[in-house]
């Protein structure tokens, strides 16, 4: 599996990606609301663009659908509940469905609600596996949920999917957030010392060459893997003096993920 991050240097800051196999050329696309660099990046590398794969409804993620599909014949995909809000799907998603491209990769569908209720995060079936997480998992933070999504199912999706990965697991998410998601541990946890650690290192990086974290990493700097970290919780209270002396994790994601909406 050959993996090309693609930066869009638009204002969302999105990622697109390709996914291409070694031995046929083929490659799929996923979100690729930069269709020009999508194919320039195919050309470059001698692939062919067959598939496309888009992990939810929203237009950033969606934008370039039409222009890719009118250009190469390539087949639209994207989760099963997302037909009537992505025009000429081809393939409906469930959990489980694998996506091969070309002869050599194999790509696992998890339906992943939360962000919106139909989406799906790809991981790949390799020897490291690969999440392809759109807009669930950002490099350490969280999906928003007011564009329709459910922080409650993005919590369900955090603990009971994601936590569950190898921690060897790389994160390509679909926009490049690191830097403030950063700032925005070290403000629920200014005594992240791996959090300060990569936010220095990382501070004005080229997003053409991006960081690539794994879960494990994640586990360390995401503040939404952090639930049970005594000092979440302590600047938590200072926000919400209510919250009970041993709040579940779902509180405190649920708590966390209102205080980002207004950070």
């Amino acid at each position: 599996m050959i993996v090309k991050q693609i930066w869009t240097a638009n204002a969302y800051r999105n990622f697109n990606y390709l996914i291409a196999c070694g031995e046929t050329g083929e490659a799929l696309a996923i979100d690729p609301l930069d269709h020009e660099k999508c194919l320039k990046a195919a050309k470059d590398e001698g692939w062919t663009i067959t598939q496309i794969l888009n992990t939810h409804e929203h237009g950033d993620h969606t934008g370039g659908n039409e222009a890719l599909a009118r250009k190469t014949g390539a087949k639209i995909l994207a989760h099963k509940n997302a037909k009537d809000k992505i025009p000429n799907m081809a393939r409906g998603l469930s959990a489980g469905d694998v996506v091969k491209v070309g002869k050599t990769v194999e790509l696992e569908a998890l339906d992943t609600p939360g962000h919106t209720m139909c989406h799906i995060c790809l991981l790949s079936h390799t020897d490291q596996p690969a999440l392809f997480c759109g807009d669930t998992l950002f490099n350490a933070g969280a999906g928003n949920c007011h564009n329709g999504g459910h922080p409650n199912e993005l919590y369900k999706t955090f603990d009971g999917q994601l936590a569950k990965l190898p921690n060897s697991t790389l994160i390509y998410p679909g926009h490049d957030y690191i830097e403030n998601n950063l700032r925005f541990t070290l403000n629920r946890e200014p005594d992240n010392a791996s959090a300060r650690k990569l936010l220095d290192k990382l501070e004005g990086q080229d997003p053409n060459n991006a960081y690539v974290s794994t879960l494990e990493v994640e586990g360390e700097v995401n503040t939404f893997f952090r639930l049970t970290s005594p000092t979440v919780i302590a600047k938590l209270r200072e926000s919400f003096p209510d919250l009970p002396e041993k709040p579940d994790q779902r509180t405190v994601f649920l708590k966390l993920r209102e205080l980002r909406n207004s950070w």
